[in-house]
Parts: structure tokens; C-alpha cells; sequence
């Protein structure tokens, strides 16, 4: 049976819809960002502690002011010498687990939260973003693999709408229009 040529879309004499493109343009930008940003904030994060200081006791008011009376707060601080690249609780299970060599553990904690700010800063700026992307999802399958060592479901589910956002921008990336290098 011979279909009609007027309804297949490869037969159509109209142009495609440039709100359309518009719209895929602007939807993998978003995308884009989002994953930019989680990328780079997370390995951000990787650098950071609470840390214990004392200050000076406010006075309240009508209160006596007594000098070198201080409190301790905690407060947020970021800095090398904090970086984490997998948390403290995690790393003594990741250790106690077999299928893991210590040494592969040190090594991937050390090079995470540099490879988490390289690649959201890529994603953010649009430098090879199809390699960016792949290498994204191939760290969050990574991370997914750790966690189902941990039996960590909620963690995977996680891990696997992340990879499932990667994943549409790869499909989305032929509409990446706002980018410095964009040849891959």
C-alpha cells in the first residue's frame, strides 16, 4: 500500500519553524547551564569546610561588656587545603569495600573536584561541549558504580536523572548555537 506523499514530512514544501529552532536552541542552553553549574559548584564544594572560630561576645543590650569574653561560631570557609574529593563517611566505606584498591580511591578523590570545576566550567563557557558531556556522564557513571558497591539506592536514582540530563544534551547538542568552540 502506498502511503500519501502529502503527509510524509520529507515530501512537505514547508520550511522548518524557526520558533522551533528558537526553542530547541534555547531549551539544550539551559540544559547547558544547569549541568555547567552543578558541575562547577559541586567541585567547588569539593574545597570546603565548616571550620570553628571564636569572636568576640556581642553585648547585648544593657548587658556589661567583659573584655576577652569570645564565643565560638562555625562558619564556612573554602580553601585547598580542605578539598575532600569524596566525603570522610564515604571514603571509610569505599575503603572497607573490596572491589575498590585503596590507591584507585586516593587517585579518583584526588582528581574529582578538579575534573567537576574543568567540566562545568567548559559546559558553562561551550568549549567542546559533546566531549564535555560525554566525559560528564561518564563521572556520574562512575559515581553511580560507587554507590551500587554502597547499596546506596537513593543515591543511584540520583546519579541516574543526571545521567538522564546528560544524555538529552548530547541529543540536544546540534542546537548548541552559543558556544566558543563548538567543532566536536
Amino acid at each position: 500500500m502506498i502511503g500519501n506523499p502529502m503527509s510524509d514530512p520529507s515530501n512537505s514544501t514547508e520550511s522548518p519553524d524557526p520558533q522551533d529552532a528558537l526553542s530547541a536552541t534555547f531549551a539544550f542552553l539551559v540544559l547547558r547551564v544547569w549541568l555547567g553549574l552543578r558541575s562547577l559548584l559541586t567541585g567547588i564544594e569539593k574545597f570546603s569546610a565548616t571550620v570553628s572560630k571564636e569572636v568576640p561576645m556581642d553585648v547585648e543590650e544593657g548587658g556589661i561588656a567583659i573584655p576577652g569574653l569570645v564565643t565560638e561560631v562555625k562558619v564556612k570557609e573554602y580553601g585547598f587545603e580542605h578539598y575532600h574529593g569524596i566525603p570522610e563517611p564515604l571514603m571509610e566505606k569505599f575503603l572497607e569495600e573490596p572491589l575498590i584498591p585503596g590507591w584507585a580511591l586516593s587517585l579518583y578523590g584526588g582528581v574529582l573536584g578538579y575534573l567537576l570545576i574543568g567540566l562545568g566550567i567548559t559546559l558553562l563557557a561551550g568549549i567542546y561541549t559533546r566531549v564535555s558531556l560525554f566525559v560528564s556522564g561518564l563521572v556520574y557513571c562512575s559515581l553511580t558504580a560507587g554507590l551500587i558497591l554502597l547499596k546506596q539506592d537513593a543515591g543511584i536514582a540520583w546519579l541516574g536523572m543526571h545521567i538522564a540530563l546528560v544524555v538529552a544534551g548530547l541529543m540536544l547538542a546540534k542546537h548548541n548555537r552559543y558556544a566558543f568552540v563548538n567543532k566536536l
